[in-house]
């Protein structure tokens, strides 16, 4: 595990763990913003964009945690550093996911599994690893981010690993909210549409809300999810995309 920044950790509020979240103007990186904004201790993990993470971390007063995800073993490694930071976790935000806009003919045998690994195989590992912690939480929570299209099986022209991969999140969050629901832990998912920043986000003709997402859009519904009062959404798959893909 490599770690980054952990100066300013004082301080009360519940702790969150948002992935994916050290590349600067990513939708992980706005997220931890607002989870910071709202009064969460924030974790921010990367891959491989240790320098944005670290820098992020310093803005908020929390700490850079690295590893790839879909390895079990630096999974843990990361919910150990949460713990050993912040001594608890109580929110879970599932974003790392690596697209690569290429069709079929064109994927390389590295990013046929950088699509998969990213998605859903650290979403597993991640989950898993935290559920010792977030059980522990009077309202542990996880968010996965999905997209708008995760629940529908069709065919994809573009980076066909990933779109295969959020469709295993869509799985994976039913799958965890089922057996988590006794410990008092919901598991939901938030599936963005095109946004302002997506790989293929050239107009928004085709959206009837008339416009393409922006992050607050999604925070929004992250939000939702995460307050007291949402405690009894579990298993639910929020599609934040102006009735794009309907």
């Amino acid at each position: 595990m490599k770690r980054g920044n952990e100066e300013g950790l004082a301080g009360g509020g519940r702790v969150v763990l948002v992935t994916g979240a050290g590349r600067p103007g990513g939708l992980g990186g706005a997220i931890a913003r607002a989870m910071a904004g709202g009064g969460f201790r924030v974790a921010v993990h990367f891959h491989t964009s240790g320098e944005g993470a670290a820098r992020l971390a310093r803005e908020l007063g929390g700490v850079a945690l690295g590893g790839d995800l879909s390895r079990e073993a630096e999974a843990s490694a990361v919910i150990a550093g949460v713990n050993e930071a912040f001594g608890r976790l109580d929110v879970l935000i599932n974003n790392s996911g690596i697209y690569h806009r290429k069709g079929l003919g064109e994927l390389r045998e590295d990013e046929w599994r950088e699509g998969l690994d990213s998605t859903v195989g650290a979403c597993f590992f991640a989950t898993r690893a935290a559920l010792p912690m977030l059980r522990q939480s009077p309202g542990g929570r996880v968010v996965n981010i999905g997209d708008s299209a995760c629940e529908r099986v069709s065919a994809r022209d573009l980076a066909v690993s990933y779109h295969i991969g959020k469709i295993g999140v869509a799985v994976l969050t039913k799958s965890f909210a089922r057996q988590e629901a006794p410990h008092g832990i919901t598991v939901n998912m938030v599936s963005p549409g095109m946004l302002e920043n997506s790989v293929d986000a050239d107009g928004a003709t085709e959206i009837p809300a008339g416009r393409l997402g922006t992050f607050e859009d999604v925070i929004g519904a992250i939000r939702f999810l995460v307050r007291p009062e949402s405690g009894y959404v579990n298993g639910s798959n929020i599609v934040v995309g102006g009735g794009w893909n309907l």
